[in-house]
């Protein structure tokens, strides 16, 4: 048998009547980004520890009865989303062109200034190996990133972090929660054949070191890799 969850947020703090909890509830509801516990804590007239047992008990309740949607901490706040088991039904609701998406440039340079925040211009753009500026303009104006100061060092470079919305988006409460960023990277093995196989042997020497057949290409013959890569939207 399921529990009611303003039975559940009693069981933590008694003296609070049902009107309480459903206040929570709804300020939660109507509020367009997560809600911090000090917030609720002030217009409830609550202690931030009580607010925060609250939350906990509704967010266990509300698991427990199954229901599709949860109240979960993100940003330093709490908010209502849907459940991940429904995540297909959800797709299927919002029409994939309706939305905009980010490019492949713009994800690439999000991942870098969400791992190595707080990050220059410069820093993106010898990672990236192409000019970041207009990616960083996106970006910012779809508020993942924005300004967070400037380097101390020579010149005073403007460094780049991610903002709450970043991690309303993701769904976490803050960076340290991303995964490991070893998770993504290939073993030393596969790096080391990628090494050999991208390797532009020289003129008449195979890649082990023998003469190379006479119908292979002069490197120098060959367009330079930048002509191809200049092509791609940063």
């Amino acid at each position: 048998m399921t529990q009611d969850p303003n039975e559940a947020a009693e069981m933590v703090a008694p003296r609070l009547d049902a009107s309480t909890v459903r206040a929570l509830e709804a300020i939660i509801l109507v509020a367009s980004e997560p809600v911090s516990p000090e917030l609720l804590a002030q217009i409830l007239e609550l202690p931030v520890e009580s607010v925060l047992a609250i939350c906990d008990s509704l967010s266990s309740a509300y698991e427990e009865a199954g229901h599709g949607f949860q109240l979960v901490r993100v940003a330093g706040g709490f908010r209502y989303q849907s459940h991940p088991d429904t995540a297909a039904y959800v797709e299927r609701f919002i029409l994939d062109g309706q939305r905009a998406r980010l490019s492949g440039a713009a994800l690439e340079t999000l991942a870098i200034v969400a791992y190595k925040q707080p990050i220059s211009r410069a820093q993106i753009a010898s990672i990236r190996g192409v000019d970041p500026d207009a990616v960083l303009r996106t970006l910012q104006s779809r508020g993942y990133i924005d300004q967070s100061g400037r380097d101390p060092g020579p010149g005073q470079a403007v460094l780049w972090a991610t903002t709450p919305l970043f991690l309303e988006k993701l769904g976490i409460d803050s960076v340290s929660d991303l995964p490991p960023i070893a998770e993504f990277l290939p073993e030393a093995d596969v790096v080391e054949a990628l090494e050999v196989g991208l390797r532009v042997p020289r003129q008449g020497v195979g890649n082990d070191g023998d003469a190379a057949p006479e119908n292979v290409e002069a490197a120098h013959d060959r367009p330079p890799i930048s002509d191809f890569a200049g092509e791609e939207s940063s």
